[in-house]
């Protein structure tokens, strides 16, 4: 790859550099540890292999499900069928965290629909009945001009 073209699968390295430092300042809090900028783009470039690969594999599992669409459970199995079962354990441990925290998410966004529709609803009879009153006003006007 040419130095500073960006490729598209290229996963950004603030982020990475991120993650690496978190998990570094986890295993040795009292020290700051520094990361060499190759080291960083070794373990980017890792991180990417490791994600097509288990994608992959996830995407093969849906298929043969007969569906188009992976799903977590597609992506747990993948972690078995690649040989990283130890990792299933805080995959889901992270799953019910992200499930938990949108169930939240999700009784709100449907609670602002319901009252965005109830509302559309609303103005929709309103419209309707102005509507009625001009039609009554307009027939009374034409049977007043029909009687002239």
């Amino acid at each position: 790859m040419e130095k500073g073209v960006a490729d598209a699968a290229e996963l950004p390295m603030a982020i990475v550099r991120r993650v690496v430092k978190e998990k570094l300042s986890e295993c040795s809090p009292d020290v700051d540890i520094l990361v060499h900028k190759e080291a960083l783009l070794a373990l980017s470039e890792s991180a990417r292999i490791f994600i097509h690969y288990l994608s992959a594999t996830a995407n093969d599992i849906c298929k043969e499900s007969k569906r188009q669409t992976i799903i977590a459970d597609d992506v747990s199995k993948a972690l078995e069928e690649i040989e990283f079962p130890e990792f299933t354990e805080d995959f889901n441990a992270s799953l019910a965290d992200f499930r938990q925290k949108n169930s939240g998410k999700k009784a709100t966004a449907s609670k602002a629909k319901e009252v965005k529709k109830r509302k559309l609803e609303e103005t929709t009879a309103k419209s309707k009945g102005k509507s009625k009153k001009v039609e009554e006003e307009t027939e009374e006007k034409d049977d007043d001009a029909d009687s002239n």
